[in-house]
């Protein structure tokens, strides 16, 4: 399994930066930040990460949103674009909207699934927000996560059929670290609804995503990259001031499910 090494911004980016203090009090390192989860497993990991990501974390709005992943999704080969999830195509920030062939945001976590739509909170964490085209996040629409089915025709490499969906292979461990994070970030507290994975499909409204069998396979096929990090760190500084655990440690997925 691929060790995730915490990198400053400023070089992931390649510019200077003035440091922001960690949201856990006194932290200034990432083992300080984790220092709450150090030695647990299972629902008590759960339970401590829950801590550590919602303390201090800053909630957006759904139109902050637009904003914020123009730098989140950045192409580092051209900055006046973005990167869309499930095509990879890049596309100019300005594109975003409601259009044929626009970008616009994709709920990783259906936000069907709680039912908690953009309401600020689960509806609008940049965590699992992505840009997408248009009409290929209307196909995917709500599906649960699994195996097969048709090819995407505007999105080769994505297959999907009447109740999942199946991103392309360079983006397999992305979408499931990014539900895995909202399954611990939410638990029923402050308005929010309490979602979990399970492995079923076709969850409906329910707040459940599935199948964790799958996305867990996804996880380990697909390590953290190089783009997730950078990602991750753009989020902690820039937005929420909060990280996604299983991009700084994979390993920490296995220890819960």
């Amino acid at each position: 399994m691929k060790t995730t090494r915490w990198k400053p911004l400023s070089l992931l980016l390649g510019i200077a930066l003035v440091a922001i203090p960690f949201p856990a009090a006194g932290a200034s390192t990432a083992e300080d930040y984790y220092q709450d989860a150090q030695g647990k497993t299972g629902e008590e990991l759960k339970t401590a990460l829950n801590g550590i990501i919602s303390t201090g974390a800053t909630t957006l709005s759904y139109d902050q949103v637009w904003d914020a992943l123009k730098v989140t999704d950045e192409d580092p080969n051209n900055t006046s674009n973005v990167v869309l999830l499930y095509t990879g195509r890049s596309q100019s920030k300005d594109s975003n909207g409601g259009d044929p062939d626009q970008w616009n945001r994709e709920h990783v976590w259906a936000k069907s699934h709680g039912d908690f739509g953009t309401a600020p909170g689960p509806g609008t964490d940049v965590h699992h927000l992505r840009p997408t085209d248009v009409s290929v996040n209307s196909e995917r629409g709500s599906k649960d996560f699994d195996m097969g089915g048709d090819e995407v025709g505007e999105a080769p490499g994505n297959f999907t059929d009447a109740d999942s969906w199946e991103p392309r292979d360079e983006v397999k461990g992305d979408v499931a670290r990014m539900i895995f994070y909202m399954a611990v970030r939410y638990e029923g507290t402050d308005g929010a609804p309490d979602l979990e994975v399970n492995d079923e499909v076709e969850n409906g409204k329910q707040p459940f995503m599935g199948r964790v069998s799958v996305l867990k396979q996804w996880h380990e096929q697909d390590p953290v990259d190089a783009g997730e990090e950078r990602r991750n760190q753009v989020i902690f500084d820039q937005f929420q001031h909060n990280r996604n655990p299983f991009i700084d440690h994979p390993e920490w997925v296995a220890e819960i499910w």
